[in-house]
């Protein structure tokens, strides 16, 4: 069956025709994303959800979701997509951070200008009759000192533009190194050097709580009089208040903001201020950038409901098209080794370590890591961890998880070992996928031993010596229950031994607790994979 996808917003034709090109089913109901009692009430029918800014997908719309496998934000920002709780369910969020960038620097750089000669203001005088050429008294922009907050993909064409200005660029950003600074012609500095040095801040970053108000009282202190602030980025970023204050008392000179706190933005404290310049909302409102965020949109849902590619995703690592097919018999080892040692770990886990050695550690392992660490988690929060999740969520019970890679080192071309550490012991698996593209453990705590995972399965833990094979032989003769297969290790000879056994159906309780009750039996378990 054809994946389903909904679009709720406005998307270009073109988007539209792609999603039907590569054989999606796509319903497109561009006003649907402001009746959130009806998008609720059927989104459960899609495996996509493509949208611009107007859909909200809420905690509530995402619980409705039943099906849902990824949502699409034909934009940047994904302010109105509810990040932790599509992450909690394993959805997939995808923005297009290049769509519109340059259309978005280009309205930082117009909004320094029109600042800068106090265009919008000239123009409403004079289109009321009046001539008052001395009450506009500009600033040029030649050899003045533009400082950048955030220089990544949006503040560095900025920087590019205002180069060929002749603006003197500086820009703070901890992600910048020294040698990216020198490539695009920027001297990089701490913020408060810029605060100090800056003739006119624009700034280019993502709202997090760090960056929340990084224009705030303080920072206006630091300023030069006369500063002038453009915000093309997002509403938070600038302390709204502290910034109508430093602007009545003649500190900044001037502002421009396309973006606010609250939007929209129906009223404001700096509505009205002179020398503010405002639009609303407008850095990727361009034809051009409209139309490049729906086609990439649509070629990233496409890529990833029919060939499981994830692009430019805000909460999963990226895997390109021809990953996908290399990938996915690594990711299926990963989590069955993760499930393997997740249902045989009982103590409280401190820390997760995968290593990846040979042809697999030549892969893409971040995708590995999220299997592995789901699988571990799984048995023990159930549904709620997913591979979209899973290194979150380890993170917030504070378990340490760890990635090593390594040239080839054993009889194997490549296998990875997942390995539990609590605090009383370590434990580790290990895997392989053979040329038939079919994983299979290899190796249980050092012990080496080849077997596929299964529904059902049995892992009993007991001491080398004779009579055990016999006397379980024996007990699953008299339950009725059939062996479809039976692996057997040990470290040494008399030493600790397992016994890896798959069921074709499930071993009811009552003769666990008979196994376990066998002569030399240490440990048993059921698996089920």
């Amino acid at each position: 069956m054809a994946p389903k996808v909904l679009i709720s917003d406005e998307l270009s034709p073109t988007a539209v025709q792609i999603f039907k090109d590569r054989g999606i089913d796509v319903t497109f109901e561009p006003t649907l994303g402001k009746d959130k009692e009806k998008l609720a009430a059927i989104i459960g029918n899609y495996d996509g959800l493509a949208v611009r800014s107007a859909t909200k997908a809420t905690e509530k719309i995402i619980a409705a979701a039943t099906n849902l496998k990824v949502i699409g934000r034909a934009g940047i920002g994904v302010d109105n997509v509810d990040i932790k709780a599509a992450t909690a369910k394993g959805i997939i969020v995808m923005n297009t951070p290049f769509g519109n960038s340059i259309t978005t620097a280009e309205h930082a750089i117009a909004m320094m200008m029109a600042l800068a000669r106090q265009l919008p203001e000239a123009d409403r005088s004079t289109q009321a009759g009046k001539w008052e050429k001395s009450r506009f008294m500009g600033v040029e922009l030649f050899g003045k000192t533009l400082g950048v907050i955030g220089c990544g993909n949006i503040g560095s064409i900025v920087a590019d533009r205002a180069i060929g200005l002749k603006m003197r660029v500086i820009a703070f950003d901890p992600f910048l190194s020294e040698e990216r600074a020198v490539e695009i012609g920027v001297e990089k500095v701490e913020l408060p050097a810029l605060l100090q040095r800056a003739d006119f801040i624009t700034l280019h970053t993502p709202l997090t709580e760090r960056a929340r108000n990084v224009l705030n009282a303080s920072a206006f202190e630091q300023m030069r009089t006369g500063v002038r602030i453009i915000n093309c980025a997002r509403g938070g970023l600038v302390d709204e208040h502290a910034l109508a204050a430093a602007l009545k008392a003649g500190k900044v000179a001037g502002a421009a903001l396309d973006v606010f706190e609250v939007e929209p933005a129906k009223e404001n404290v700096l509505f009205g201020l002179p020398n503010v310049v405002c639009t609303p909302h407008l850095g990727a409102a361009t034809s051009e950038a409209q139309e490049n965020v729906a086609l990439q949109i649509a070629e990233q849902m496409s890529d990833y409901l029919l060939k499981g590619a994830i692009s430019n995703a805000v909460n999963f690592p990226s895997i390109t098209a021809e990953e996908a097919p290399r990938l996915r018999p690594w990711v299926k080892l990963a989590e069955q080794l993760g499930l393997f040692a997740g249902q045989l770990t009982e103590s409280s886990i401190k820390g997760i370590r995968l290593e990846y050695s040979g042809t697999v550690a030549e892969l893409n392992v971040k995708p590995l890591t999220a299997a592995g660490v789901a699988g571990i988690l799984r048995p023990l929060l159930s549904d709620a961890v997913n591979m979209v999740s899973a290194t979150t969520t380890a993170k917030d019970r504070g378990i340490v998880v760890e990635e090593t890679t390594r040239t080839q080192d054993g009889a194997f071309e490549g296998y990875m070992r997942l390995t539990v550490v609590t605090d009383d012991y370590e434990r580790s698996v290990a895997g392989t996928v053979f040329s038939d593209g079919r994983p299979r453990i290899i190796q249980v705590r050092d012990i080496n031993m080849e077997f596929e995972t299964a529904p059902h399965m049995l892992f009993v833990r007991n001491s080398d010596k004779p009579g055990f094979i016999g006397n379980f032989g024996m007990l699953m003769g008299k339950a009725g229950l059939n062996i479809a297969t039976l692996n057997l290790g040990r470290d040494k000879p008399g030493g600790d031994a397992i016994c890896i056994v798959t069921l074709d159906e499930p071993m009811p309780e009552p003769v666990m607790a008979q196994v376990r009750s066998l002569p030399h039996v240490v440990r048993a378990n059921r698996l089920a994979f």
